[in-house]
C-alpha cells in the first residue's frame, strides 16, 4: 500500500493541512491587536468627550427668564455673526473662591465683555463694559423667586440682582444688540484655564506691590500663573492711575496675549496641553444652553481659531464721567451709539491704540477713556452728499496683534 492510502500521511483520504506558517500566525494576531487598539482607542475618546461634555454646567434659570421677556428683546439683524456676553463674577463661594473675602450670598459681574463675531469669522471685537457705567437695570428675577424694581443704577449690580439674564436684558437695552450666547467664569475657573495654557507673558512698565491682589512683581517681561494672573487683572489701586480705565486696559492686554498663546502650535496641537485646556474650560464656565456642550463650545473655537490677531481687537464704551458722581461713567454720545449700530449690523470698525495720558492725581474712574474725537465717522446723510466715501469708525483700543514684549 502506498502512503497515499494511509491517514495523515498523504492531501488525500482526511490527510490534515499543515500548521501555518510563523508569519501568518503573526499578522493574525497583528491584527487582532489593531482591532482591540482601535476599540479601546474609540472607548477611550467617547470617555473623554462625556466626561468634557458633562463638565459644562448650564444656566437654565437664564434660559427660562430671557424667554418671559422674549417680546422686549431686540431681534437679530445680521445672519450669521454672533454676539456673546462674558461675564467674569466676583463670587467668593466655594473652595476656589474662598480666599478672597467672605462669602456674602451675592455676586457681581466684576468683568463684562461683549464678543461680537461677524458672519465672516475674519475679525473679532471685544468690548469692556464698566462696571461703574451707570444705566437702567430692568426688573429682574431673582434666585429667591423675588424680583426687584427698575432702576437706573450702578451697571454691575444687575448681576447681583438677576444673575446672568438680569446682564443680557440690561445690555440688550443699554446696546440694542441681541445677545446669542453667554459664558459666566468665577475666580477659579479663571485660574485654571491660564493655568492650563502654561502661562500668560505680559511687559510690566514697572513693579508691582499689590497687598489687596497678594501681587508682587518685578518690572520687565512675566510669565504669569493661575495667581498671579487673577491678581494682574483685578489689581487696581496700586498700579497707574488706580482708575478701573486702567483695569480695563490690563485686562484686554491680558486677553490678547491669551490669545496668542491659544493660536500658538504650543496648544493646539499639542495633546498634552489642549487636553488639559479643554478640561479647564469646559469645567470653568456656565452657558446657556446653545453652547453647553463640547461639540458647541468646538464650533465657537473653531470659527475664530484662525483669525489674524491683529484682527482681535478689544475696546472699551465711549464713556466719559458721570456728572452727579464723577467716580461713575455714563455714555459718551453719539460715539456709544454709533459703536453699537456697528456691531449691531456687522459692519467694520478700526482700532487706534490710546494716546498717552498723566497718571498723576487722577481720580477714580479717570484715565484714557474716549472723548470727543475719538471716533472718526460720517454716514452718507451726515456728510452731506450721498457720493462720499463711509470708512469704518475708528475707536480707542488694542489688537492681539501688538499684546508683545518690546
Amino acid at each position: 500500500m502506498d502512503s497515499a492510502g494511509i491517514p495523515g500521511t498523504g492531501a488525500v483520504g482526511g490527510a490534515s493541512k499543515p500548521p501555518p506558517p510563523r508569519r501568518s500566525r503573526l499578522l493574525r494576531r497583528l491584527g487582532i491587536g489593531i482591532v482591540l487598539l482601535v476599540l479601546l482607542g474609540t472607548a477611550a475618546g467617547w470617555w473623554l468627550y462625556a466626561k468634557l461634555d458633562g463638565n459644562i454646567h448650564v444656566d437654565t434659570s437664564a434660559e427660562a427668564e430671557l424667554r418671559r421677556y422674549e417680546r422686549e428683546r431686540p431681534a437679530s439683524v445680521a445672519v450669521g455673526s454672533q454676539n456673546i456676553l462674558l461675564i467674569g463674577t466676583d463670587s467668593r463661594s466655594g473652595r476656589a473662591n474662598s480666599g478672597y473675602g467672605q462669602d456674602r450670598g451675592t455676586q457681581r459681574s466684576d468683568t463684562t465683555i461683549l464678543l461680537h463675531l461677524p458672519a465672516d469669522r475674519r475679525s473679532a471685537t471685544a468690548v469692556s463694559i464698566p462696571r461703574d457705567l451707570m444705566t437702567r437695570i430692568p426688573s429682574c428675577g431673582g434666585a429667591d423667586g423675588s424680583r426687584t424694581p427698575e432702576r437706573f443704577a450702578q451697571f454691575n449690580w444687575a448681576f447681583e440682582w438677576g444673575g446672568a439674564a438680569c446682564t443680557i436684558r440690561t445690555v440688550e437695552r443699554l446696546t440694542g444688540i441681541r445677545i446669542d450666547h453667554h459664558m459666566v467664569v468665577d475666580f477659579g475657573g479663571f485660574k485654571r484655564m491660564v493655568d492650563a495654557v502654561g502661562g500668560v507673558e505680559v511687559c510690566l512698565r514697572e513693579p508691582i506691590d499689590d497687598t489687596a491682589a497678594k501681587l508682587r512683581l518685578p518690572a520687565g517681561r512675566q510669565t504669569l500663573r493661575g495667581e498671579q494672573a487673577l491678581g494682574f487683572v483685578r489689581a487696581r489701586h496700586s498700579l497707574g492711575n488706580g482708575s478701573d480705565t486702567e483695569r480695563m486696559q490690563r485686562q484686554q492686554e491680558f486677553l490678547g496675549s491669551l490669545v496668542k498663546k491659544v493660536q500658538g502650535n504650543g496648544v493646539l496641537l499639542n495633546p498634552t496641553r489642549l487636553y488639559p485646556l479643554l478640561d479647564a474650560a469646559t469645567s470653568s464656565v456656565t452657558t446657556d444652553a446653545g453652547l453647553a456642550s463640547l461639540r458647541g463650545l468646538y464650533e465657537l473655537v473653531r470659527g475664530v481659531r484662525d483669525i489674524p490677531t491683529e484682527q482681535v481687537k478689544f475696546l472699551t464704551v465711549p464713556r466719559r464721567p458721570y456728572a452727579p458722581d464723577p467716580n461713575r461713567d455714563e455714555l459718551l454720545e453719539p460715539d456709544a451709539t454709533r459703536l453699537f449700530r456697528q456691531l449691531r449690523a456687522d459692519r467694520p470698525l478700526t482700532i487706534t491704540p490710546p494716546s498717552p495720558t498723566p497718571t498723576t492725581g487722577a481720580r477714580e474712574g479717570a484715565g484714557p477713556q474716549v472723548g470727543p474725537g475719538a471716533v472718526s465717522w460720517l454716514t452718507r446723510s451726515e456728510s452731506g452728499t450721498s457720493d462720499a466715501p463711509v470708512p469704518a469708525p475708528t475707536f480707542t483700543g488694542t489688537t492681539a496683534g501688538t499684546a508683545d514684549c518690546r
